[in-house]
């Protein structure tokens, strides 16, 4: 047998006592009745263990749906909780989320909404999302869009947000920004700078700047955000009190942002 084969045996040994804990609290949520007259009854006798797991597992298997109920139920309740923590979190750092001095900002710095994006430049969903956040600035006005550089897949990316912010030093930021998602396949060290001489950056700066200890300490700031606000992926937005994790299409951001608009 593999390690691999043994892993999964232990596992699935450890998960069951959690499966048959499970099983029963829905037992007695889904089928009161037999709570009533049948549980009640074997307690009151004092039923053995082994008898009392016999009659649990023939349940379990006369009921099946009842361990899928029960998960459900308790992905559910997990899922609540977690929304309630985020949504505090989310109100508690507000003034981080969307209005860090530090973050770059595009779209209309006075609009009356605003989009925070989390995105890494080798992301191919995030590239993918570049024309959709154009559009939807063209089309709205009084947009106001935060960038929040999140460098999650590897040193390349990490370099890249580095650069993007140096370059944010020369008031280059947006046409940088936009300018390496037209980069074909991986952005790397050497794309980054020509990226850099095509949109007018000087480079020699460029690469002096990308050294600030504030740009490592804002990049670090921006990680331990998204991980607060469960962001784990991405691209991930946040406008008001709503987070989108995930690409969408335009229809879909638009209607992001006007809930975020009418409910801040």
């Amino acid at each position: 047998m593999t390690d691999k084969s043994s892993s999964r045996r232990l596992m699935g040994w450890l998960l069951l006592p959690l499966l048959l804990v499970v099983a029963v609290g829905a037992w007695f949520a889904l089928d009161p009745g037999f709570r009533l007259a049948r549980f009640t009854k074997d307690l009151v006798a004092d039923v053995p263990q082994d008898e009392f797991e016999r009659r649990v597992h023939a349940y379990l298997l006369d009921h099946p749906e009842v361990i899928v109920e029960s998960m459900k139920r308790l992905e559910a309740r997990q899922g609540e909780q977690q929304e309630t923590e985020v949504q505090a979190v989310l109100k508690a750092r507000a003034e981080e989320v969307f209005r860090d001095a530090d973050s770059p900002v595009g779209g209309n710095p006075d609009g009356n909404v605003t989009l925070v994006e989390f995105f890494d430049y080798n992301c191919p969903y995030c590239r993918q999302m570049v024309p959709v956040m154009m559009q939807a600035e063209t089309a709205d006005p009084q947009l106001r869009v935060v960038y929040k550089e999140f460098p999650i897949l590897g040193p390349n990316s990490t370099l890249a947000a580095k650069a993007a912010l140096a370059a944010h030093k020369q008031g280059k930021y947006v046409a940088f920004h936009r300018a390496l998602y037209q980069v074909r396949g991986a952005v790397d060290s050497s794309k980054v700078m020509e990226v850099a001489a095509t949109v007018g950056l000087g480079v020699e700066r460029l690469k002096a700047d990308m050294e600030d200890p504030a740009i490592a300490a804002l990049l670090a700031k921006n990680l331990a955000l998204a991980r607060a606000l469960r962001i784990d992926g991405t691209p991930g937005f946040v406008a008001g009190h709503q987070i989108l994790r995930g690409a969408t299409d335009l229809k879909a951001l638009q209607a992001f942002i006007q809930e975020a608009r009418h409910r801040p």
